[in-house]
């Protein structure tokens, strides 16, 4: 391969910081259930769980994993929600994030903060908060190349609203 062929396939590798945006419309559908929903996906490998976005020229196509950031303002809530089909990590840079896992009407929750890791397993209904008073960011990593979109639980505010 030559040094510019190197150039080239190092270039398509990466996805800068500068160059990723907030979208604040992919899950806008979950403010129908209220305005604590509101919360913005920035996606870098992959569309991750909240649909397709294969129009998105800056997402780096996913082989094995999706990767993104998520932020919850103060207050903000990700309702309750399954994936069937993979695991989820997620892993906090920055804010306070309240993790939350539901069996029916039994939950446990645990507050992660700067560089605290959580790993879902499929099929466990989860939720999260933002209990700080700043902007909550966090990784978001979903195990396959396009999972399936996330089911919401009856017990969630989010069950019977419709995504359009």
């Amino acid at each position: 391969m030559t040094e510019n062929n190197l150039e080239t396939a190092i270039d398509s590798m990466v996805a800068s910081r500068e160059s990723r945006r907030e979208d604040w419309d992919t899950l806008a559908f979950q403010t129908k259930a209220g305005p604590e929903y509101r919360r913005a996906q920035i996606r870098y490998v992959g569309s991750g769980g909240t649909g397709h976005h294969e129009n998105d020229g800056l997402i780096l196509e996913a082989d094995h994993f999706t990767f993104s950031n998520m932020l919850l303002p103060p207050g903000a809530i990700g309702p309750e929600h399954d994936h069937h089909d993979v695991e989820e990590a997620f892993f906090v840079l920055e804010g306070e994030l309240e993790v939350t896992i539901h069996d029916g009407d039994q939950t446990a929750s645990r507050v992660m903060g700067y560089r605290d890791l959580i790993k879902v397993p499929p099929n466990t209904p989860r939720s999260l908060r933002n209990i700080g008073d700043t902007d909550a960011l966090f990784i978001v990593m979903l195990g396959a190349k396009k999972p399936q979109l996330p089911t919401y639980p009856a017990t969630s505010p989010m069950a019977g609203i419709n995504r359009d």
